[in-house]
This record gives C-alpha cells, structure tokens and sequence, in this order.
C-alpha cells in the first residue's frame, strides 16, 4: 500500500492512465450510522447499488447487517462474506432457480412477490415451505421521483387484496412493501403510499407483520439539495403509527443510493481536446452511465499538474473513450477553459450504481480503486464528526 498522499498528489505522482474510483469509508460509516440509529426503519442494504467487497465489508462493521439482494448472484455473494446477514430476495419477478438456490443454499427465507403466479412459484421452488416471509409489492405513484419505477413491478390496487389473502394463507409473516421512485424528493410520497396500503389492508381483512417502505431516498448531487433525511424519517415514522398493521409490526427500508451515493467518486483523465471537445477514459458505457443515459448532474472539480484547475471557464462538449458517437454527454459542462490532455476531472458522488453500471464495451473499463479520506462535497451527513476527514489518499487496490 502506497504512503498516505492527497488526491493532487495521485495525480502528480502517478497520473493514472485507468479511471481511479476513490472510495471514502468516512462518508460511508456516517451514512450507515445514520440508517441504524436514526431513521425509524431498519435498513437492508440494497446490494445492486454498489456490490463491492470494500462497501459490503465496511458497512457491515458499521452494523448494517441486512441485505436487499436482486438474484441469486448477490445472496451469494453477500452469505460467503457474512455467515450471519440476513437477505430479503426482493426482485419481485424471479428465477426458480435463483429461488430455490437462495432458499437452500444461502438461508433466505424473505421473498417479495406482486402476482399470484409468483406466489406460487416460491413455494415450488422452496418445497412449499412454510417458514417464509412473504411480502406483497403494491404499485404506488412514483410522482416526485427523479427516476419513476412505475409500470414494471408492483401489484394493482384492484388485485392486491386478494393477493395478500393468499400470501397471508401460506406464510409465517405477512408483509407490504412499495417503492416511491428513485432519487424521490417528496417525502410526503411515503405518507400517501403508506396511507394507501393500509387501505388496501382493511379491505384484504389480514393481519400484516411488516411495512417495508423501499428505497428512493436521494443522494447529493449537482444543482438543487434534496430535502433533509430527517424530514424523509419524520413522514415515515409519522405515516406509520396511522397504520392498520399490528402493534409489533416491524418497519424495513431498501436504502442504496443514500447510504453509498457519496462513498466514492470518479477520477478520469482528459485524452485529448479539439474544437471545444473533451476526450475522457470513462463515458456512457462506463461509470459515467448515469450522466450519459438518465442526465445525472454529478458534482465535478477539475484537477491538474498546478493542482486544483481554476481561471477562464467555457462550455465544453464531453465524450466517453469509446468509438461509439452516443458515448457523448447529452449537456455541456462549464469547465475551466485551460483544461488539455493529461488533466483530469473528479465526478463526485458516484458510488451509487457507478461501479456497478460499468461495462467492458471496446475493452474500456478497467479500474484502479484507492481510499481517501477527503472530503470535498456537500453531504446529506454533514455534522457527523467522522463525515468528513483529513485530505489523504491511500492505494487500495489496483486492476
């Protein structure tokens, strides 16, 4: 492991020729405190977000120990690293397969479903076992999200009781589970879901052991701040006392986003500049996915041999390293006007499906990974005292 350095010296020193994610555990750790001992449901870490050994392994000593896992891939995964952890299968359409391997080989016993021919799947696939959690995803409105989740997943209003009637039939705890959208900034969009559900509750006439509130709780990016997490707990908490659910009834949530968005960012080097164009090592079929394909605005600062790149700024045209004319960034970036090869640009606040959206398009993506310690963006954790650190940086991996 290399000698603790700032990111300037990274690129002075080493002036990396592979995109470097550099990950910060501070940010992290602050993140995963807060899901544990403030918010008023208990996190299970949705997997998809950032699958890493360094995240998985830092936020379990950070005391999350619950996982939301999309496949049997990610239960996999997640049960060879933490004998203990306790997975919720949360994809609502799945393999039977994938079922059975989560079910047997890996102890997973939580199971989301919105049909009745998945219900019945499950219980093929697990041998009609009857220590299941079984939770029922009801479609709710996705307004106020930045990336609606409707139309794909989620039990219709007109079904749902019927569903829960016969999931409550054939399950050792009954659930309800909704998902609001992705980076959803309303957070009033949880009371008028949870009021629905608990509608939708009295008239399937069952008891329900779980509220599962889902995830969409935002990151810190470019532009307007989301509002406070707290106001995000305080409706949820508020919405949930209202409730037709049992008394002892349990309140989960599927944070991903918000606990990892701002463990990491992006290091990319400029190739090559002509006629008011930047050349990146990192694009659309990379990293950089979300800026390319859903217009994510990423805080950016640019770095060069001066260190922190200042002065003149223009509008400059972004493109990935592929050989592909879409690998362009659909808006241009006010950047420093002095910006040339061998500089670099640091996306902030990419640890959120970043890493994970990354592909291998014309042998592009390959990574460096480093830690540091540096903390140079707003954060949804700010006043945390480990949220923000000295400026270090230390190699972690390389390849």
């Amino acid at each position: 492991m290399d000698s603790v350095r700032s990111p300037i010296d990274l690129v002075l020193n080493d002036a990396p020729d592979r995109p470097v994610f550099c990950f910060r555990p501070a940010r992290l750790e602050a993140a995963a405190r807060w899901f544990r001992d403030v918010f008023p449901a208990r996190p299970f870490y949705a997997v998809k977000a950032n699958p890493s050994a360094h995240v998985l392994d830092t936020l379990w000593k950070a005391g999350i120990d619950a996982f939301d896992v999309a496949s049997d891939g990610e239960a996999e995964r997640v049960a060879q690293r933490f004998a203990s952890a306790e997975l919720a299968f949360m994809h609502p359409i799945k393999n039977r397969r994938a079922i059975a391997r989560a079910y047997h080989e890996f102890g997973c016993r939580r199971f989301v479903l919105d049909t009745q021919g998945e219900l019945d799947k499950i219980l093929e696939a697990t041998g009609q076992a009857r220590d299941l959690t079984l939770l029922v995803r009801v479609g709710v409105s996705n307004q106020g999200a930045t990336l609606p989740l409707t139309g794909k997943f989620g039990a219709r209003e007109q079904d749902a009781p019927a569903l829960l009637r016969a999931a409550r039939a054939v399950s050792a705890e009954l659930g309800v589970s909704f998902h609001v959208g992705s980076q959803a900034l309303s957070p009033p969009a949880w009371h008028t879901a949870m009021a629905d559900l608990s509608r939708l509750i009295v008239a399937a006439g069952v008891t329900v052991d779980i509220v599962d509130v889902g995830g969409g709780f935002p990151g810190h990016y470019g532009g307007l701040a989301p509002p406070a997490l707290g106001d995000y707990a305080g409706v949820i908490a508020a919405a949930f006392d209202d409730m037709k659910v049992l008394e002892n009834a349990a309140l989960w949530c599927e944070p991903g986003r918000a606990l990892v968005a701002e463990s990491e960012s992006l290091l990319v080097r400029i190739e090559g500049t002509h006629d008011g164009s930047l050349y990146l090592n990192d694009g659309g079929f990379g990293a950089l996915y979300d800026v390319v394909h859903e217009r994510w605005h990423f805080p950016v600062r640019a770095l060069g041999a001066s260190g922190r790149i200042g002065g003149a700024m223009r509008e400059w045209t972004v493109y990935g390293p592929t050989c592909d004319s879409a690998d362009r960034f659909p808006e241009k970036l006010a950047l420093p006007a002095s910006l040339g090869e061998g500089d670099y640009l640091e996306f902030g606040n990419i640890g959120a499906y970043g890493r994970a959206m990354a592909g291998r398009f014309n042998g592009f993506g390959e990574y460096e990974t480093v830690m540091t310690r540096d903390a140079p963006w707003p954060s949804l954790y700010d006043g945390d005292p480990l949220a923000a650190a000295p400026d270090t940086v230390t190699a972690l991996t390389r390849g």
